[in-house]
């Protein structure tokens, strides 16, 4: 009888080991998605296919920038989801043959399409996702000098991020890619 009593309790305590261990996975999902949120989404996919870009890095680039506000404006001057210059935006503009105007930057779809294309832009000039991140944010002229130089570059790939702040830009955005990655495919795995 006792053998019985023992092994009712092992079972148990395996079932609820099991229940905690699902439960705790639900949770982590639960963060994960809250934490690295998926808004914007039909814009996201919308022009991620038309200028080819992963949906994933668009993900990452909104977090990193705007942490998803529309009406962010930075210190510099950088405005909404994707924290897109003035002077940039007009450049893409000319590229895109758009009529936008400077206000519309805090357009949800108006800053996603723009951001996106200059990041499709970018990585055409680049190659290179990593390179694209660091142009995106510390400009093209300065990563294109970096990459001129034996100092910051080997072989067409950048050794060293000469802007500290670049260098963790860099890493936050690849980080978050990694989790959008696996945020995305789980998603797709439950539907």
């Amino acid at each position: 009888m006792k053998k019985y009593i023992v092994l009712a309790i092992v079972l148990l305590f395996l079932i609820l080991l099991v229940l905690g261990v699902y439960l705790i996975s639900k949770i982590d999902t639960k963060v994960e998605e809250t934490v690295y949120e998926t808004g914007y989404s039909e814009f996201v996919k919308k022009y991620g296919v038309e200028y080819g870009v992963p949906e994933t890095h668009i993900y990452a680039v909104i977090k990193c920038e705007s942490n998803f506000k529309a009406d962010a404006v930075s210190s510099a001057g950088a405005v909404g989801l994707m924290q897109i210059m003035p002077a940039t935006f007009a450049d893409i503009q000319k590229r895109i043959k758009t009529d936008y105007t400077e206000d519309m930057l805090t357009d949800p779809e108006v800053n996603i399409r723009c951001g996106t294309y200059y990041l499709s832009y970018l990585y055409r000039i680049f190659g290179d996702w990593d390179l694209v991140f660091a142009a995106y944010n510390a400009g093209m002229g300065n990563v294109s000098k970096w990459l001129d130089s034996d100092e910051y570059s080997n072989d067409g790939k950048l050794t060293k991020i000469p802007f500290p702040e670049t260098d963790r830009y860099l890493l936050k955005v690849k980080n978050a890619i990694a989790q959008y990655e696996k945020l995305l495919y789980k998603s797709e795995e439950t539907t």
